[in-house]
């Protein structure tokens, strides 16, 4: 027998999906504050899909004493192709809204959490390579930390707060949207 289609609603959440996917290339991943005494408002790194943003040569002439080597965009390679990657993902997105086909969703919602998941632990991995790779030269020496990909340390007189940024939510809500219509035309 053959299997119906997706329902007309449920291929309109999976279109909904796909403009927040594109959406989302316009809007912080990933965000890092740093607090001090010295710096109370916050000096910040913010990660766009495509580019870096903030304070990030002050965060880079503080980094210099601990010995961590500078954040720039030439450090995150995936910053050049990202965008693209997202764009696929929004047009494959948008195609499986056309198809209505379960089959393709579930394909779908699993390069999603492919994705989902590599991006997770590729800046895990940074994060891991900037905190343990200090220079045994820096004029200060600390322990060897990673920084969190979510919540808080403190690492001398900093505190750092790790946040999502508005475009990771948007990521999120279209990967709430794709699962609703499994639920929702689960009987199909």
């Amino acid at each position: 027998m053959k299997a119906k289609k997706l329902s007309l609603l449920s291929s309109i959440l999976i279109a909904l999906a796909a403009v927040l996917v594109g959406l989302s290339l316009f809007f912080p991943w990933w965000q890092m504050i740093f607090f001090a005494p010295q710096y109370p408002e916050g000096l910040n790194i913010i990660v766009y899909p495509n580019k870096l943003e903030g304070e990030i040569d002050i965060v880079n002439g503080l980094n210099h004493y601990i010995g961590m080597e500078n954040f720039s965009e030439e450090n995150f390679p995936e910053l050049a192709y990202l965008s693209f990657l997202v764009i696929g993902l929004a047009a494959i997105t948008l195609l499986t809204a056309i198809l209505r086909k379960k089959s393709v969703l579930y394909g779908l919602i699993g390069l999603f959490i492919i994705g989902g998941g590599l991006g997770v632990w590729d800046l895990t991995r940074a994060l891991r390579k900037f905190g343990t790779n200090l220079s045994p030269t820096a004029p200060i020496k600390i322990d060897p930390f990673v920084p969190p990909l979510l919540g808080h340390n403190t690492v001398a007189n900093f505190v750092t707060e790790s946040v999502l940024g508005y475009g990771s939510y948007l990521l999120i809500t279209a990967f709430i949207l794709l699962m609703i219509p499994l639920w929702k035309d689960r009987t199909r």
